[in-house]
């Protein structure tokens, strides 16, 4: 079954690009547009925008660009049919099914959609689990003595894993379920030894579902309940196409709009931890469920804030041996707090024990900035040892260092000197050259890749100029933005429009990049029907390459701010002002640029003449061409008031 085309419509009319991406990165208003650091590849520097009017985005540092449906497919690593599906859920709307694919077309699901749908399996299986006789005495008991109440059970959909070789494999397989996908899914193993005999991974153990972070299932973690030394007290769901542990927070689809909301993120360690904390009215908080953090993670947090608070436990070795995770926080751009409980407390321990308004007050009270934090651990030691307390400060600017904000690591410098009691300038001293170092680091690997490449590409000689063929390129993409941009526009008081004016002018031109073939193709089908084209016949176009394309030839990276005009009166000319002009010399560039393609494949006739030895009318011949679409060239060059030395 595919939805219907009257759901994808309705989808399609409902969705708001800022909605749907504001669900995921948080937005600044900048011009008419949006703007934000791009979800898709890291960076410091905004260079993500969407425009609220053409419902589009763009990157202008990756290139990634669509629509708010290809923005989920992107995001999320779906397909079309299920990002509709998603929207469709998040605006209410019914999704209608129509029979229009085949018998087998139907039987063929993708793996990643069958492994979303077995894992909802599970979590639903685990869920119900805690209605039985054994859920009931064990796992409720357990949450239970937690504090756990039923509306919190049921928002993190935590559940029980019956105790019991194959009851879940049993369920599934009952319900139609595949060997094959519950075993890419982790839900079930095989024996060692004898593969062809199965059974569950997760037994006798409270279950808690892991979500993406729009709330999908993708995995599990599982606590046991009984004493065993030889059984580790949690287990997780393996790595899958689903999910990938290094890009995932527990509790991220609970906490986003908290942590958008409060621009705060608190970062824990395990699953109880963040349940506890929501317990106490606290649900801008995420796990990084016992792993040492990662740069997927970091990405993650920094889509909703930039600010995070590390919840410690009340434990200063393991404090100390943690503090790597302070260093990555900084050096992926986040402002870094932290807090630490008392002694044998941890956040899920110390809730519970002083109630949820004492325990808002002590991270209010007991938040401290990492540079505080960092020398307050070390404060014996430094006043015990004047050695230990020299590397203690190279350690705290290492940490300073890996901030790429100028600014905030002076003010860290700064806030450090008067801590360890040590002149600022010595700082400052001893951070410039661990910044140097890095640069030099960083420069000493750019070269090696680079040379690697070259090697690879055997590139022994310098880079070839660019060609006539890469120019005529980008003069083609010129012409079409144009078009695109102001197609329907009238120059001056005249009633020819802009696109006819350059339709007329290149009626006899042929693009050569297939891209700007099919689209000037396109665009002078619907001239010819009697209808100058929007934007929306290549942005809703079944071409992929098309739809991209448009939205890149229609974004603007950069807008001229009313600023300058209207507080210091200067006033910047644009190409929307004088569209006369602007066809005029667009039309002189591209005819340009054709006959520098020309004289180019004319010069190469012209070598190849000599080396054949051709009679001297031919070589005559040719000479004469060349000359004459030099002349051509010249012309134009005048036009345009280039001049060639």
């Amino acid at each position: 079954m595919s939805i219907s085309k009257l759901t994808t419509d309705k989808v399609k009319e409902c969705v708001d690009i800022v909605e749907v991406i504001g669900d995921y990165v948080p937005l600044k208003k900048k011009g008419q547009n949006m703007w934000a650091c791009c979800p898709f590849h890291g960076e410091k520097t905004p260079s993500f925008s969407l425009s609220p009017t053409k419902q589009i985005y763009k990157c202008f540092g990756c290139g990634k660009a669509g629509d708010p449906i290809q923005f989920v497919m992107d995001i999320e690593g779906i397909g079309f049919q299920e990002a509709i599906r998603q929207l469709a859920g998040k605006y209410g709307i019914e999704v209608e099914e129509e029979a229009n694919l085949s018998p087998e077309q139907n039987l063929e699901q993708s793996e990643r959609e069958s492994l979303f749908i077995a894992v909802n399996f599970a979590k639903d299986f685990f869920v119900k689990n805690l209605d039985t006789e054994e859920g009931k005495s064990i796992g409720v008991s357990y949450f239970k003595e937690r504090g756990f109440t039923p509306q919190i059970i049921q928002k993190f959909d935590l559940g029980y894993a019956m105790d019991g070789w194959d009851h879940f494999l049993k369920a599934a397989k009952s319900a139609g379920y595949q060997e094959e996908i519950l075993l890419k899914a982790g839900l079930i193993l095989q024996k060692e030894g004898e593969p062809e005999r199965l059974y569950d991974r997760f037994r006798n153990r409270v279950t808690f579902t892991i979500h993406n972070v729009s709330g999908k299932a993708i995995g599990f973690g599982a606590r046991i309940l009984t004493k065993d030394k030889n059984q580790p007290k949690y287990i997780n769901s393996p790595e899958t196409p689903i999910y990938h542990k290094s890009d995932v927070l527990y509790g991220m689809f609970q906490a986003k709009k908290a942590i958008r909301d409060q621009d705060n993120c608190y970062l824990v360690e395990g699953y109880t931890d963040v349940v506890s904390l929501h317990l106490s009215g606290i649900e801008n908080v995420v796990a990084s469920s016992g792993t040492s953090l990662t740069d997927g993670q970091i990405k993650m947090i920094r889509r909703f804030t930039n600010q995070v608070t590390v919840l410690y436990d009340g434990d200063s070795a393991g404090i100390k041996a943690s503090l790597r995770g302070i260093d990555l926080l900084l050096e992926g751009g986040l402002n870094v707090k932290a807090v630490v409980f008392p002694d044998g407390e941890d956040p899920d321990s110390y809730s519970r024990k002083v109630g949820s308004q004492a325990f808002q007050d002590y991270l209010k009270a007991n938040s401290r900035d990492f540079i505080g934090f960092k020398i307050g651990l070390y404060q014996e030691e430094i006043e015990k040892d004047p050695i230990r307390k020299a590397g203690i400060i190279r350690e705290v600017v290492q940490s300073i260092g890996k901030i790429p904000d100028p600014i905030i690591r002076s003010v860290y410098a700064k806030e450090a000197s008067g801590l360890l009691g040590i002149e600022e300038e010595i700082l400052h001293a001893e951070l410039n050259k661990i910044l140097i170092k890095t640069q030099k680091d960083q420069f000493e690997r750019a070269k090696e890749e680079k040379a690697v490449e070259e090697s690879i590409e055997d590139l022994l000689t310098l880079p070839v100029e660019v060609g006539a063929e890469d120019h005529l390129l980008a003069q083609e993409r010129e012409t079409m933005r144009l078009l695109l941009n102001y197609g329907g526009q009238k120059l001056d008081e005249q009633e020819l429009h802009f696109s006819q004016y350059i339709l007329t002018e290149i009626a006899e031109v042929s693009f050569q990049t297939p891209v700007y073939q099919k689209m000037l193709h396109l665009y002078r089908e619907s001239v010819g029907l009697g209808t100058i084209p929007s934007d929306q016949l290549f942005l809703n176009h079944g071409d992929a390459e098309i739809r991209q394309e448009a939205i890149a030839l229609i974004t603007q990276r950069h807008e001229v701010s009313t600023h300058w005009k209207d507080k210091f009166q200067i006033f910047i000319q644009l190409e929307s002002d004088d569209l006369a002009n602007t066809a005029f010399k667009s039309i002189l560039r591209l005819k340009r640029r054709l006959l520098q393609k020309l004289m180019e494949e004319a010069m190469v006739n012209i070598k190849e003449a000599e080396q054949q030895q051709l009679e001297e009318g031919k070589m005559r011949e040719l000479l004469e061409l060349y000359l004459e679409l030099k002349n051509f060239k010249l012309k134009i060059d005048k036009e345009l008031g280039i001049v060639i030395g």
